[in-house]
């Protein structure tokens, strides 16, 4: 069940308005159809990966899968946005429905409670009926409990009863990563700020972000800006300051989702693979696999299996999938491989 904080009919009609916009930008450009598998070889990072290593199928389905998040018994969860569900993948590939009626959630993250966290796309589909869109966007609780922690933007008070930014939309959303205290940075429209209190703030100038991630030590959080990492310092009540470029994604491509390690090394989701950076922003090199991928995570019983989200999927007559023109593909693969690296297992994600 929803929250009981109510969303203003003007703000749900600027909701479905841009959507509706994206849908007509999207059907005017058309959508592409996924490269298909790619032969690909791995060469040595060290401490990273070893070279020859090979990724394995885990799961593939032509209905969506994004937002991955590893889970404490070693298996992981995975947001079907489309069919409204989060399903889940055991440490020997099995997979089920894990949660239903999700509310559109299309990226996910657990926080130190042991609470799922998504970021809730609700009707915003690109592919799907925007115009009719007139459910809010929003960060929210699944589980144990369903609960909305922000479908608006509300900023500080302005001392007359209102605050900064009541009634706009939050846009739709791509990504969230949640800090030990609970305070969650997310992105979609813009990036932004969600304190415990329920205020959401902008962060950051000149930012087109996907992927979204804290350090280990919670002190940097950092944000993909097409082919480049931007990193903000985090002061001690969760604001952000300090904008600045930390590396390069030298592999080219644009940042998608992101992973971090034991070490402190970033993954990072691109159309040539997995690119590596390390704690000082240093780039380390690629890891290429099969498809383009969108989204990383660590898990495993030891967490050093790393799985990627990629675009595409083959179909049951083992030919790649592919939609009618006009149609969005949301096929997708989810590939696993063994890692020398660890995750880090001082947060989900």
């Amino acid at each position: 069940m929803r929250s009981k904080a109510m969303f203003t009919t003007a703000c749900c009609l600027v909701v479905s308005i841009a959507f509706a916009q994206e849908k007509g930008r999207e059907k005017k450009q058309g959508f592409g159809q996924p490269q298909g598998v790619r032969e690909v070889t791995i060469t040595e990072i060290p401490g990273v990966v070893a070279a020859g290593a090979k990724w394995t199928l885990a799961w593939q389905g032509t209905d969506n899968a994004d937002g991955i998040v590893g889970t404490a018994d070693g298996g992981l969860l995975f947001a079907q946005e489309q069919p409204n569900r989060i399903s889940k993948l055991d440490k020997n590939d099995k997979v089920y429905v894990f949660l239903e009626d999700t509310h559109g959630a299309g990226a996910l993250t657990i926080d130190s409670k042991g609470r799922i966290l998504a970021a809730e796309r609700t009707c915003t589909d690109p592919g799907g009926q925007l115009a009719q869109c007139s459910e809010p966007t929003a960060v929210g609780v699944l589980a144990p409990e369903r609960k909305i922690l922000a479908d608006h933007i509300v900023g500080k008070s302005t001392g007359d009863g209102k605050s900064t930014g009541d009634g706009k939309s939050l846009g739709r959303l791509n990504d969230l990563t949640v800090d030990k205290k609970g305070d969650v940075y997310f992105n979609g429209g813009g990036t932004f700020h969600l304190n415990a209190k329920g205020h959401v703030s902008s962060i950051g100038e000149n930012i087109r972000t996907n992927g979204i991630i804290l350090s280990r030590d919670e002190k940097t959080l950092y944000v993909t800006n097409g082919g480049v990492l931007v990193a903000f310092d985090v002061q001690p009540d969760g604001t952000v300051g300090n904008q600045r470029d930390f590396g390069k994604l030298e592999a080219g491509g644009n940042g998608d989702g992101m992973a971090i390690d034991a070490e402190g090394r970033l993954y990072v989701t691109s159309g040539p693979g997995v690119q590596v950076l390390s704690p000082e922003g240093k780039y380390l090199g690629v890891i290429p696999t099969p498809r383009s991928v969108i989204s990383a995570a660590f898990s495993g019983l030891d967490k050093k299996t790393l799985y990627v989200v990629g675009a595409g999927a083959l179909g049951p007559d083992g030919q790649e999938f592919k939609t009618p023109e006009g149609v969005r593909n949301n096929a997708k693969t989810i590939y696993k491989i063994a890692m020398l690296a660890q995750g880090f297992k001082g947060r989900a994600k």
